[in-house]
């Protein structure tokens, strides 16, 4: 049984259709490289996957379950990486990580400097992360990806804003997730120079 199956999915914004009859089916150990102009669905289809938007038509199932039956389940067993960050830029990386492991209901280890130091913000624990910037307050989003274990991750243009070094470590990361038989859907405009194969879903523009 796939784990992650899309059956004729269709989705409208403002009266525009952007994508229907969409539908694929993910295995454990495979990556869907999302593809398409600005306006095309990208970001609506990834919401979609992890239960923030309904579709028109159609359903996504995990494990043979449609995911709308199975809502608290589900959440469980993914991780979302979005356009909005959800850090608190009031907070210190150290408190963002805290309090996300808080409502994720993970027991993370009292000592998160380590993963800190991992994530290249060493110095900057302390420090508000607004005072950081883009590129590493983006670094902290991503240490969800090294605090939760979950089969499904879901990155909408993770890539933007990451120096070439943070790039290569995230890959690495990713790549790791694959081998241990996870799965991941993205977006990216970058090219996706992994080992293993990655398969593509284009989505076109509709006017």
């Amino acid at each position: 049984m796939s784990l992650l199956s899309v059956n004729n999915l269709s989705c409208i914004k403002r009266d525009r259709i952007l994508f229907d009859e969409l539908g694929f089916v993910l295995q454990p150990g495979e990556l869907l490289h999302v593809q398409g102009p600005n306006g095309a669905g990208k970001t609506s289809l990834l919401r979609l996957l992890v239960g923030l938007s309904q579709p028109q038509s159609g359903e996504i199932c995990w494990q043979g379950e449609d995911i709308r039956q199975i809502q608290s389940q589900y959440q469980r067993q993914l991780c979302y990486f979005g356009h909005k960050l959800g850090v608190n830029l009031a907070l210190s990386a150290l408190d963002n990580l805290h309090f996300w492991c808080q409502m994720q209901e993970i027991k993370a280890d009292a000592d998160l400097y380590p993963l800190l130091e991992t994530l290249g913000l060493v110095g900057l624990e302390e420090l508000p992360a607004g005072q950081l910037s883009a590129g590493q307050q983006r670094r902290i989003a991503l240490a969800r990806f090294w605090l939760k274990s979950c089969p499904l991750w879901v990155l909408d243009e993770p890539f933007t804003a990451l120096d070439r070094q943070a790039v290569q470590m995230l890959k690495s990361r990713m790549q790791a997730h694959l081998q241990g038989q996870g799965i991941i859907v993205m977006t990216s405009h970058q090219s996706l120079d992994f080992p293993t194969p990655v398969r593509e879903l284009h989505l076109e523009y509709r006017l």
